[in-house]
């Protein structure tokens, strides 16, 4: 403003206009007694005129113009402003580090790493984190065990950014949280168990293009920050919040890698197949989190079979070794169809559907090759390899190489079993 204006305020340091809430520039409030009684964005002679009560503004200028964003609303101002008035409501445990502490050493000594460095939770990266959700920071999801402490949305937001998460990932990430959660994944079970299982993410829905996932080549593998940061900020939520570490309650005897992080999306543009979402009940188009025990990867090599059914008994074989060969009933497994491979299906008209039915038509195993023959009490009979619903199917992976995979599940039978869980993925 010009000399000539009265009480000008130097607002370099943006106090002002935080305090007055100021989004876009030019604003313009008028203040009858103290008390804001009405304000105007942008440039419109007009507004202004009646809101001043002054004629022939701006006599110079066009009659009207939009604002733009004001400094005091961009990324990384806004954060810091809040933190400057104590306006952040988070409520989590502060920790101050020494000017000379290294931050990396800092948190491997507190236990939070998983053994890779960590993104430091600063409130001005938390803060962040949480306007990727509109969800209350202090909404409870559940209680994370063994410790059985309570996952709030903040706390998930601090893990989140220790594991690299951009803010858009968090509403995946909290999707991921309340499914672990869910009594029917047996999350304390999971992690206790000496099998090598830890939760398995498939993503669904329009969420993971505006994500950047990776569905294609190299799906299961390194190098995607959505895929890598998501399962991993889900198992720091775990060792955090839940106290879930190994060799403490985590009694893995191996483990696997994929407890680092486990998450890819399903390719749904390149399949004829509904999405896993779909399947599990979730509308098309609605996006979700599929959470599943599950552990390494068994391939499956053929690139011979030209027809559905010799490719079916080709998973089959596969699926019957799953675990061991005598190993029935009661199995579990997600089966990772290749770009190549569902080719062959889809050429033939078979639905997803139709493999289902075959692959338990083909995992159908006589008691006697269970028991090698030793009793005749079931003679003839057979069990099946997996449970109802115990085997699922999606697909993924690059445009060439007939690889499909199988992912082995945490199948014990009965009560204590951890059964799959979608969660739709809430803004």
């Amino acid at each position: 403003f010009p000399e000539t204006v009265p009480r000008r305020i130097d607002d370099t340091g943006l106090d002002v206009s935080h305090r007055l809430r100021i989004e876009i520039v030019p604003t313009l409030i008028r203040f009858e007694a103290g008390r804001e009684v009405a304000r105007t964005y942008g440039w419109d002679r007009g507004e202004w005129q009646r809101l001043t009560g002054v004629g022939g503004l701006g006599r110079d200028l066009p009659e009207a113009r939009p604002g733009c964003g004001a400094k005091n609303v961009e990324p990384g101002v806004i954060e810091r402003l809040k933190i400057r008035f104590n306006e952040t409501g988070l409520r989590s445990r502060r920790i101050e580090l020494g000017a000379d502490e290294d931050e990396q050493e800092a948190m491997q000594a507190r236990g939070w790493s998983d053994g890779l460095p960590l993104v430091p939770p600063t409130e001005e990266r938390v803060l962040r984190m949480l306007d990727g959700t509109a969800r209350d920071p202090q909404e409870v999801l559940g209680l994370v065990p063994p410790a059985l402490a309570a996952a709030t949305v903040e706390k998930i937001a601090i893990n989140a950014v220790l594991a690299g998460c951009k803010p858009e990932y968090l509403p995946v990430v909290l999707a991921a949280v309340e499914a672990v959660l869910d009594e029917s994944f047996a999350m304390h079970g999971v992690l206790a168990t000496t099998m090598f299982v830890g939760p398995v993410l498939v993503v669904n829905g329009p969420i993971r293009r505006r994500m950047g996932m990776n569905a294609k080549g190299n799906a299961l593998g390194q190098g995607n920050r959505a895929n890598g940061a998501i399962g991993r900020a889900l198992q720091l939520v775990i060792r955090n919040v839940g106290e879930g570490r190994p060799q403490e309650v985590d009694r893995a005897t191996l483990g696997n890698p994929g407890k680092y992080t486990y998450c890819f999306a399903e390719d749904e543009e390149g399949s004829s197949w509904e999405p896993l979402s779909v399947e599990r009940g979730l509308k098309p188009g609605q996006s979700a989190v599929t959470v599943f025990a599950g552990y390494g990867l068994q391939g499956i090599v053929d690139q011979k079979s030209r027809d559905p059914e010799g490719l079916a008994r080709s998973f089959a074989g596969s699926l019957r070794a799953l675990s061991n060969v005598r190993h029935a009933p009661a199995c579990d497994a997600l089966l990772v169809v290749c770009p190549e491979h569902h080719r062959t299906f889809r050429n033939a008209g078979w639905s997803k559907a139709r493999l289902y039915e075959e692959l338990y038509r083909l995992c159908e195993i006589p008691v006697a090759e269970l028991d090698n023959g030793r009793s005749s009490t079931h003679a003839g009979s057979t069990v099946n390899k997996f449970r109802p619903g115990g085997l699922m199917i999606v697909r993924a992976g690059g445009d060439a190489g007939m690889f499909s995979g199988i992912i082995g599940g945490w199948g014990v039978g009965g009560p204590r079993s951890s059964l799959p869980v979608t969660k739709e993925v809430r803004p």
